[in-house]
């Protein structure tokens, strides 16, 4: 049986997903390309973090969590695999529209999410609120080839990408101080470290 001890992965598993979708969605805003950078934060914050935090949920008997860090890393990696193979010559990189479709399936899988996320913390519902617009707008970015969705999809990622290090973060200071130092839920303010997760 997991000690009440146990710490809280989630701060872990937000900052992974935080931070490499901010990266990702600058690109996407037009800044700059695709580089070492985007897909070693992918492969290895996004994805493998975010893996082992979906492990660390699931010996907590967090179903949600455990669905959420462990889906969310491996398409981190998924995503990584599509970019890197056909510079590998592994396999036939995959047309915008079939991206499209790949982008849509994980757009209906966030929608569920998000629907699970509204008994959480309002913090956690504009995380996965924003980021089932993000994978909606980049998937009509592919199926149209519209540059300006792609844009407006890039800033909404970064936006979706900020929520989920506020989350984090706001989870880490409060349990250290015991108090409400970043507000994660308009309604309840008080502390509810348990249910944050």
């Amino acid at each position: 049986m997991t000690s009440q001890t146990t710490a809280n992965p989630a701060p872990l598993g937000l900052m992974g997903f935080g931070m490499t979708t901010v990266l990702l969605n600058i690109h996407n805003a037009g800044f700059f390309p695709i580089d070492a950078m985007i897909l070693s934060m992918g492969l290895f914050y996004g994805g493998l973090a975010q893996v082992i935090v979906g492990i660390m949920c699931f010996k907590r008997g967090d179903t949600f969590g455990t669905t959420a860090f462990t889906s969310y890393g491996l398409f981190w990696l998924t995503f990584v695999g599509l970019l890197v193979m056909p510079k590998m010559g592994l396999a036939e990189a995959s047309p915008h529209a079939y991206m499209g479709w790949y982008l849509a399936m994980w757009g209906l899988f966030t929608a569920f999410m998000f629907v699970g996320s509204l008994r959480y913390p309002v913090a956690k519902q504009v995380v996965f609120g924003s980021l089932t617009i993000l994978f909606f707008l980049l998937a009509i970015r592919d199926f149209t080839g519209s540059e300006l969705i792609g844009t407006i999809a890039g800033w909404e990622g970064i936006f979706c990408g900020l929520s989920a290090i506020y989350f984090g973060m706001a989870q880490v200071l409060n349990n250290e101080y015991g108090r409400v130092i970043l507000p994660i839920d308009r309604k309840k303010p008080e502390l509810k470290l348990a249910a944050a997760a």
